[in-house]
């Protein structure tokens, strides 16, 4: 079903009205867009200057720089990657955590005119190799702790510039030198239909795509999340998942940019730091997975914390359980939390729930931002009526045009200027929708389809849960069987037979779990924050071998 434009979400005007317009961007596609926008991120960054240059902009530990700071610097790493022959179009890989470096070095890579593909730095030396390769990035800015993960020259042969950050490395420069070169005299203006990022996905199967982002993509999502949640100058933004996936670079640096606010950049997400971090920045928004708002309530300090600046708490990547929304409610009676739906090929959100109906629609991620087309359709590529199963597929100036130098997987995946997510779900006659699964995640018991975040919820009910997942065990008879992996509350271990019982109550029998792992560990992740349920079969499979030694 395609989303009405008076479905908008409550903070935006419907689709109509003066502030969105149709267009026609790359080649065949025609989107609704903002009518009034800045072109590209060097017009973000120059606008955030103009509104307020002594405003604080960067905040990362002890180190604090205004706007005027960042500006500066960051026109200095363009100068410097200019003269060591970046020119517009290059490809500047950025192998950076959390820190200030990886916001000037992707501003000054932007001004320089390159386009900037972040690498997560929990990816390991083939991934590193491939990213490189695959994208011909000329330069790499890297921190020098990494350097033993990094390819040979032969290996990478394009890449003839290399950038440390910390201590000194062979044959690579200086990044704090970089940032003292001679200041880039004009920035590059970009096209807003040009790449200004390249993002690898997580590659869940075969080797990871790189989707292009726009600036015409990363501008209007940053002005979706500005709007839907009344972001300004005042703001402080606190950047706690990794800036090099799509919500850190674009549902938080991005949208910093955006309203000229504050960015407050958190190496790592460590529960009991963030809480005091939160208090002492005075944090009014961030967007975080729902496990990390669990583990912030679980901090027995957590009431000696103020936190009553702390306004919007956006969310996404899995269900908020109704116990945690209802205790952060209870505590935080002025904070606003609004589920968030989109990936790396959409340019973060599609949709956006309004904090008021959170509660009331547990089940949904929300409505279609403004400029959001979102279509439901069946195995033979017809449009679904309002509440049935489909796959979900998405189209508007926040979808990528394709992914880097791959056009098998762009045509597999692209059609009509629509992403085929590969997400199965429904959206029903307001315009929620409902995800319901990955559509290789859904498991097929004896020919009955269980969705697995289905019973995932069921199991986030009980009350010594933590986190959940669900995948199916292979079996020869019914092709597969219902297990799940659980991860009790601390000092909690829920036993299996209690969480199956607990489960019989609430779903049909062929869904409840037949078996579970239950364990204390984390969930395995990747670095946004999504479940890696591949890790999880691969576990399972191996369980299930046979001893070699019984033989």
């Amino acid at each position: 079903m395609t989303t009405q434009p008076e479905k908008a979400i409550e903070s935006n005007r419907p689709l109509g009205d003066s502030r969105l317009r149709r267009e026609r961007h790359h080649g065949d596609r025609v989107v609704a867009c903002h009518t009034v926008r800045p072109p590209n991120l060097a017009a973000l960054l120059a606008e955030a200057v103009a509104s307020g240059a002594q405003r604080e902009a960067l905040v990362c530990g002890e180190r604090r720089y205004r706007w005027s700071q960042v500006d500066a610097l960051a026109r200095r790493v363009a100068g410097g990657l200019a003269a060591a022959g970046v020119v517009p179009g290059d490809r500047v890989a950025l192998l950076l955590g959390n820190d200030c470096e990886f916001v000037l070095a992707m501003l000054g890579a932007t001004l320089a005119g390159a386009v900037v593909v972040p690498i997560g730095t929990r990816e390991q030396a083939p991934g590193i190799a491939y990213i490189l390769g695959h994208c011909g990035a000329k330069v790499l800015v890297h921190e020098a702790a990494l350097a033993d993960r990094l390819p040979s020259a032969a290996d990478v042969p394009a890449l003839t510039v290399r950038v440390a950050v910390g201590a000194a490395v062979a044959g690579a420069l200086s990044f704090a030198a970089l940032a003292q070169a001679d200041p880039l005299a004009q920035a590059h203006d970009p096209h807003e239909d040009e790449t200004a990022a390249i993002l690898y996905t997580s590659g869940t199967t075969g080797r990871p795509k790189g989707a292009m982002l726009t600036h015409l993509g990363i501008v209007h999502s940053a002005t979706v999340y500005r709007d839907a949640f009344a972001l300004g100058a005042p703001d402080r933004i606190a950047a706690v998942v990794p800036l090099s996936h799509v919500t850190g670079l674009v549902a938080l640096l991005a949208v910093a940019l955006r309203v000229g606010g504050a960015l407050i950049v958190v190496p790592a997400f460590n529960a009991c730091e963030f809480l005091g971090l939160a208090a002492r920045e005075r944090m009014s928004f961030t967007l975080m997975v729902p496990a990390m708002y669990s583990l912030v309530l679980m901090q027995p300090d957590f009431a000696s914390h103020d936190l009553s600046a702390w306004r919007i708490g956006g969310f996404g990547g899995a269900p908020m359980a109704p116990a945690v929304i209802d205790d952060l409610a209870q505590r935080l009676p002025g904070l606003a939390l609004s589920n968030c739906y989109g990936a790396t090929e959409t340019t973060s959100p599609v949709t956006i729930m309004p904090a008021a109906l959170t509660r009331a629609h547990l089940a949904s991620v929300g409505r279609a931002v403004p400029g959001a087309d979102i279509v439901v359709m069946d195995d033979d590529g017809r449009e679904c009526p309002p509440g049935e199963t489909g796959e979900i597929w998405l189209r508007g100036p926040m979808v990528v045009p394709g992914y880097w130098a791959d056009p098998t997987a762009t045509a597999d995946n692209f059609c009509a200027g629509f992403w085929r997510s590969g997400d199965l779900g429904a959206v029903d006659a307001e315009g929620f929708l409902v995800v319901q699964d990955r559509m290789k995640d859904m498991l097929n018991r004896g020919g009955y389809k269980i969705f697995s975040v289905e019973v995932e919820n069921v199991l986030c009910l009980h009350a010594d849960v933590l986190e959940a997942a669900v995948v199916g065990r292979p079996c020869p008879v019914l092709g597969e069987r219902v297990h799940a992996f659980v991860t009790g509350r601390p000092g909690r271990a829920p036993q299996a037979e209690v969480l199956r019982a607990f489960c019989a109550t609430r779903l049909a029998d062929y869904k409840v779990p037949e078996s579970v792992t239950v364990g204390t560990e984390p969930l395995p992740r990747n670095a946004n924050g999504k479940l890696l349920k591949r890790t999880l079969r691969e576990r399972l499979r191996r369980e299930d071998e046979p001893d070699p030694a019984a033989r």
